[in-house]
């Protein structure tokens, strides 16, 4: 791999930590797509845990005090049942599926009612979310938009919200780390851009809090659906050239 694409792979990853740390989501869909870009799916994913796992994990020892422990267990209970059904079924997607879940995820979310939308307090939801995201997560790498359904109607502030997230998403990358890990090995992935990338997600993750102390709740909302809709739209696009590419053939 060349040394241009090294840069850019270590820009995404600081640009995507601090992304995820200021939003709790969006980051994980900028490091997801460059990989895919120079790895396979299962090396993409394998990596992208590691990055994903270190910047949640530190995030959440930044707001460790805020977290709703109460949530995170029953959400881990449900990550297990999907991982163990997955497992089963040995499952690896293709790019162009990875390009379009990510990029249709946050448009399917849009559309859905809001009355429709559960709440991640009430009683037993948090036990289905983990089910259902981390399934997501294994298909598409990412799952932050799927699982902020469950936080938009809760009264969690801005702090409580990244924290119990971070968490959730934590228990989750760690599941599909073993997941694609167990069917593939570590595939191409050396230790070194490993431990590159784990220094540079803390770095990225790191820079975060200084802009959420200045950012109000609803500027906090506001910000995320921007980004995340910009994203979305590019890997949109990229999908429906993958797919061109493959009919062309």
């Amino acid at each position: 791999m060349t040394l241009s694409a090294w840069v850019i792979i270590g820009l995404s990853i600081v640009a995507g930590s601090f992304l995820s740390g200021v939003f709790g989501m969006a980051g994980g869909m900028v490091v997801i797509g460059v990989l895919l870009i120079y790895f396979d799916v299962a090396t993409a994913m394998i990596l992208f845990s590691i990055i994903q796992l270190t910047a949640n994990g530190w995030r959440a020892a930044q707001w460790w005090s805020y977290v709703r422990w109460d949530i995170i267990w029953l959400y881990c209970v449900g990550g297990a049942v999907a991982f163990a059904v997955l497992r089963f079924i040995e499952f690896i997607p293709d790019k162009a599926l990875v390009y379009l879940l990510l990029g249709l995820m946050p448009f399917a979310v849009e559309i859905l009612p809001a009355s429709w939308r559960p709440n991640i307090e009430w009683r037993g939801v948090p036990f289905f979310t983990g089910i259902f995201t981390t399934i997501i997560q294994f298909m598409s790498g990412v799952g932050g938009p799927f699982l902020d359904i469950f936080f938009q109607r809760s009264m969690l502030d801005r702090k409580a919200t990244l924290a119990t997230k971070a968490i959730a998403q934590s228990a989750s990358h760690v599941l599909r780390l073993v997941y694609f890990v167990s069917l593939t090995g570590f595939g191409t992935l050396e230790p070194v851009p490993a431990l590159g990338a784990i220094v540079l997600a803390i770095g990225g993750t790191m820079l975060a809090p200084y802009v959420i102390e200045r950012m109000t709740d609803d500027g906090f909302r506001q910000w995320t659906r921007f980004v995340i809709f910009t994203i979305c739209i590019i890997y949109l696009m990229r999908a429906a050239w993958l797919y061109w590419q493959a009919f062309a053939a």
